[in-house]
């Protein structure tokens, strides 16, 4: 570190380091990012903040195999960014909660804002 630099506040600096989570809090932040590469699951996550869904349903959305949706359905669900319930012999899929939903929309109004 470079203590000469007029900028730096060693204080400030520990204090704010103070903030940082805990590293399983990081991997899990950085797991969560690297699953919202794909544009399948993005696509569902989409899906989803609009209506709870089967996977009937997404398949005749998108353009992938059923196996793909019920893959990213699956690794979602591990993250606990989607849940499924049960409806008759369906099993269907919504959003976990409105983080999930405000994290999509704050990305996506973050893009189209950066390049219109």
């Amino acid at each position: 570190m470079d203590k000469n630099c007029p900028r730096v506040s060693e204080s400030l600096l520990e204090e704010m380091m103070q903030n940082i989570p805990d590293a399983n809090v990081i991997t899990r932040i950085s797991t969560t990012f690297q699953v919202l590469q794909s544009d399948t699951r993005l696509k569902i996550l989409f899906l989803l903040s609009q209506k709870e869904m089967c996977v009937c349903e997404l398949d005749c959305a998108l353009e992938v195999t059923q196996s793909a949706i019920s893959h990213s359905l699956r690794t979602l669900r591990q993250l606990d960014l989607v849940r499924v319930k049960k409806e008759g012999r369906f099993a269907v899929y919504y959003i976990a909660d409105d983080h999930v939903k405000a994290l999509i929309e704050l990305c996506k109004e973050h893009v189209t804002e950066c390049n219109p």
